[in-house]
C-alpha cells in the first residue's frame, strides 16, 4: 500500500488525468474493449453522465492522480435502478500496489450510501490481475460472454462479475 494514498470525489480538474489513465488502459489492451484513445471532449461527455449516485473517485499519491473509479448506470430500465456498473483504472506505474482495492472499497461505500444493492462489472476474461482484484474485493464470477468483442483483429471473451452490497 502507498503511504500517501488518498481517495476523494473527482472534480472537473481531474478529467485530464482520468483521460490519460483511461487511455493507458486502452493502449495496454487488458482492461477495455475500447481501442481508440479518448479525447478531452469524450471524457467531458462521460463526466456529465456521472452525478449524484453515480460517483467518480480518484486516488492520489502526493496529490497526483494515479487511479480512478466510477459507478455507471447499468441500465435505463427502472427495474435495474438499484444496480450500478463499475469502472476502475490505475496508472501503469502504480498497478499492483493496492490502489485498485482501495478505490473499490471506497466506491462500494459510495454505492451503499447511494442506495444501490448490487455492483456489476464486465472485464476482459484474459485480465487475470483484474479478476484477482475483484475476487479479493468480494465479487463473484457470473459467467463469460464468449467472443464478445474484437481487439486487434481477434475476438475477446468478457467475464461478468457481481457483488451484492
Amino acid at each position: 500500500m502507498i503511504e500517501s494514498l488518498a481517495v476523494r470525489r473527482a472534480s472537473p480538474d481531474d478529467l485530464d488525468a482520468i483521460r490519460v489513465i483511461y487511455n493507458e488502459g486502452i493502449e495496454d489492451r487488458v482492461a477495455t474493449l475500447d481501442t481508440e484513445p479518448k479525447s478531452a471532449a469524450e471524457i467531458e461527455a462521460w463526466w456529465h453522465e456521472h452525478d449524484g449516485a453515480y460517483a467518480v473517485l480518484v486516488a492520489t499519491d502526493a496529490g497526483v492522480v494515479i487511479g480512478w473509479a466510477s459507478l455507471n448506470r447499468f441500465s435505463q430500465r427502472c427495474a435495474h435502478s438499484a444496480i450500478a456498473d463499475l469502472s476502475v483504472y490505475v496508472t501503469r506505474s502504480h498497478r499492483g500496489r493496492g490502489v485498485g482495492a482501495e478505490l473499490l472499497r471506497r466506491l462500494e461505500e459510495n454505492a451503499r450510501t447511494s442506495g444501490f444493492r448490487k455492483i456489476v462489472l464486465h472485464a476482459l476474461n484474459s485480465n487475470e490481475q483484474g479478476k484477482r482484484l475483484y475476487r479479493k474485493c468480494g465479487f463473484r464470477e457470473v459467467g463469460v460472454f464468449e467472443q464478445h468483442g474484437v481487439i486487434d483483429g481477434g475476438f475477446a471473451d468478457v467475464v461478468v462479475m457481481e457483488k451484492i452490497i
